[in-house]
């Protein structure tokens, strides 16, 4: 059986997603979700979450049962797709945490193979726009979990990625250096201080990703 591809996916706009809806009611994000198969002489599968709020307003949100005070609320899904997590389900794909906090959502999920997760992308962002891809891993690994993260390129503009490509190139991060500043600046044909600017942009973007 393949390891398949661990990925980490936020959503600004998760469509009708009623736990991403609720999630603006909370004072805090709503983390503890779990999916249930179907209950007896239903057509469709629940989730339920815990919350500390009243979320009786929120559409197709219902609170079953209280824990001093908190309660676990419960929805219900019919089979069809009209979120992200109701999408996955359509591709067969395991998820393996929910976090909602302000009406956006994130999603951890697994997918089987590197096609599968496409097909899964494709359906995202002609969906649910705009789609923030934020950890990509395929075991095995080396290193610890803490060790294994996934650098987003996307964060960065076509300049700053120019920028770092011929600075790359010419061999400005070598030791010795193969080209300075300064004559990096001239092949891009800009001036050395706005070179400066772009490069420090650029790897402040990847070291985020990097050591966050």
């Amino acid at each position: 059986m393949s390891d398949g591809i661990r990925a980490t996916v936020s959503f600004a706009d998760p469509g009708t997603c009623p736990i991403a809806n609720a999630s603006r009611s909370t004072e805090g994000p709503i983390e503890q979700v779990s999916t249930s198969v179907a209950l007896p002489d239903s057509d469709g599968s629940v989730s339920e979450f815990m919350a500390d709020s009243d979320l009786d307003d929120v559409p197709r949100v219902e609170p079953v049962f209280s824990y001093g005070e908190a309660t676990l609320y419960r929805v219900s899904h019919d089979g069809s797709a009209d979120c992200p997590c109701e999408t996955l389900g359509e591709f067969d794909c395991p998820v393996h945490r929910y976090v909602a906090e302000d009406g956006t959502l994130t999603l951890v999920f697994h997918a089987p193979e590197f096609e599968t997760l496409q097909g899964i992308m494709d359906t995202f962002r002609e969906e649910y726009p705009p789609v923030d891809v934020q950890r990509l891993l395929q075991p095995p690994l080396e290193g610890s979990p803490e060790d294994r993260v996934f650098v987003n390129r996307g964060r960065l503009t076509n300049r700053q990625r120019e920028v770092l490509r011929v600075a790359f190139e010419m061999g400005y991060f070598r030791r010795p250096k193969g080209a300075n500043a300064t004559e990096i600046a001239d092949a891009l044909g800009i001036a050395q201080s706005t070179f400066t600017e772009h490069l420090v942009a650029a790897q402040r973007k990847l070291l985020t990703d990097i050591l966050d």
